[in-house]
């Protein structure tokens, strides 16, 4: 499986909606239980910066953090 951050223009019957500081991510139903529990952030580092994704229902992930098996 894979993480994909797209910006969405309608929402779906079944999306859930999570709101933090006015930042809102939304997750089809069929995903929210493989990410149920993980918490994203925007990280930087020296000159690299982009989102990490804290998934504890992850068993194992690709070397980059983009991927993720369950």
């Amino acid at each position: 499986m894979a993480y994909v951050l797209e910006f969405v223009d309608e929402l779906d019957d079944g999306d859930s909606v999570f709101e933090h500081s006015g930042v809102k991510v939304i997750i089809d139903a069929k995903s929210l239980v493989y990410l149920d529990g993980t918490e994203l952030d925007y990280v930087k580092e020296g000159l690299n910066e982009g989102f990490e994704f804290n998934n504890p229902n992850a068993k194992g992930e690709c070397g980059c953090g983009e991927s993720f098996n369950v």
